[in-house]
């Protein structure tokens, strides 16, 4: 499935290494404004090559709304929108494009299709995820202007973690750290990685305040449920904790319910989430990523031919994917809560009449 959302979907569509990628984001109200610099400077943040703690590639990234705006409002009719790729070397890849990257899609890809895009992984790249970045943008115009905030940061790196969550801090930092006083630490781990031609894996920790109470829809298609599943739809996530995830489980209950005052909760251990719907307080979820699996040393492996090699990669390559990834979160977590927003206003009579309700 290409296709995300219930009533605000996103469609992305395009390939590593191919002539563009995109989306098309269906079911935006018509009437809001579309700021296009605000929507290229969330590409800005995730576009590849801007320091030494990413990958080489050199895209701009520089998307093209196709459709759906008109004098800078939504029209409520799909927004296409569509980046071309500026900076492949696909011959990278051509010593490869018989055999299977350990660590990679390459295999499963393979037997589920009996086709091969060995271009940089072709779909299955985390290049797609700058189609869903441009499409969580528009999300968060939307969220904006409903006092929704969605801001994110790296709270570990190599199993170095952050004492501190510096939000602000963390979008002037070229890993998106939240503990100043462990990002130094954490560009270390990193840059000696890569220079002994492996990678590390890093976790993302990502908020929204603001939040109304009431999003989420049971039993199916609970908010913390389709939370989850965005995010582990991202390339490379192997795990998503929501508030004090698995640390709860060493909790008695007594420690972890979060009691209730006039004026709110006394503790978010839960994540600003209870039964799958908002509870009003902020929105707590860490994504997990592993290490890059495109690495420079040799790997076992075998062929499309069921022959055993060793794998030795070229290209260009990302040493801590979790630093782009903490971008991509935000957008997934945007379309998510956009959608929810949407789901939520037919859920009580007294909405619906106070849109089509007779004086």
């Amino acid at each position: 499935m290409n296709t995300f959302g219930k009533k605000l979907t996103l469609t992305t569509f395009g390939e590593s290494h191919g002539k563009a990628i995109g989306c098309i984001l269906d079911g935006l109200p018509a009437g809001l404004p579309i700021d296009e610099a605000f929507v290229q400077s969330e590409l800005d943040r995730r576009k590849p090559g801007k320091s030494p703690l990413e990958t080489g590639r050199k895209e701009e990234d520089r998307v093209e709304i196709l459709s759906g705006v008109f004098e800078g409002l939504s029209t409520g009719t799909p927004i296409a929108m569509i980046i071309y790729n500026t900076d492949q070397k696909s011959a990278d890849y051509n010593s490869i494009k018989d055999l299977f990257r350990p660590g990679h899609a390459d295999f499963t890809y393979f037997h589920k299709y009996g086709v091969r895009d060995y271009r940089g992984g072709g779909r299955s790249s985390a290049r797609e995820t700058a189609a869903r970045v441009a499409g969580g943008a528009v999300a968060k115009l939307m969220l904006q202007e409903l006092g929704i905030r969605i801001q994110s940061g790296l709270c570990e790196v190599d199993g170095i973690k952050s004492n501190v969550h510096d939000f602000d801090y963390a979008r002037t930092s070229k890993l998106y750290a939240l503990d100043p006083a462990m990002e130094k630490a954490q560009e270390a781990a990193i840059l000696n990685a890569k220079s002994n031609h492996d990678s590390v894996g890093g976790v993302v920790l990502t908020t929204a305040t603001g939040v109304p109470i009431g999003l989420g829809e049971p039993l199916y298609y609970k908010l913390d449920a389709v939370l989850a599943e965005a995010m582990m739809g991202i390339n490379a996530a192997k795990a998503v904790e929501i508030g004090d995830g698995i640390a709860s489980t060493h909790l008695k209950g007594s420690q972890n319910n979060d009691e209730i005052a006039l004026d709110g909760f006394k503790s978010n251990h839960a994540g600003g989430m209870l039964g799958g719907i908002s509870n009003g307080d902020t929105i707590i979820v860490k994504t997990h990523f592993k290490p890059t699996p495109s690495i420079f040393k040799p790997q076992h492996t075998i062929t499309t031919q069921h022959k055993e090699t060793v794998c030795e990669l070229k290209g260009r390559h990302d040493p801590c994917v979790a630093i782009r990834g903490a971008v991509v979160c935000e957008a997934m977590m945007a379309l998510v809560l956009s959608d929810m927003v949407l789901l939520n206003m037919g859920r009580q009579m007294k909405h619906l009449k106070a849109l089509y309700g007779k004086n």
